[in-house]
């Protein structure tokens, strides 16, 4: 297996993306560590600017048909 420093989303759909950013939430809300919402907050941050978006047009956008 060859190493890797960062790992690419963009083979994710929009339902496994959505469960990510949901799971980071639940995570972080049920055990009080800040790590899994920084987390969450960063992928969310570095998305919303590539596609020059707001966050919560994003989230609204993989929300729907799911």
């Amino acid at each position: 297996m060859e190493l890797f420093d960062q790992v690419s989303i963009n083979a994710l759909s929009k339902r496994d993306l959505l469960l990510i950013i949901k799971a980071l939430e639940y995570t972080s809300e049920n055990t009080g560590l800040e790590d899994f919402i920084d987390l969450r907050n960063s992928m969310v941050k570095e998305i919303c600017f590539l596609s020059e978006t707001s966050e919560e047009d994003f989230i609204n956008y993989l929300e729907s048909n799911n």
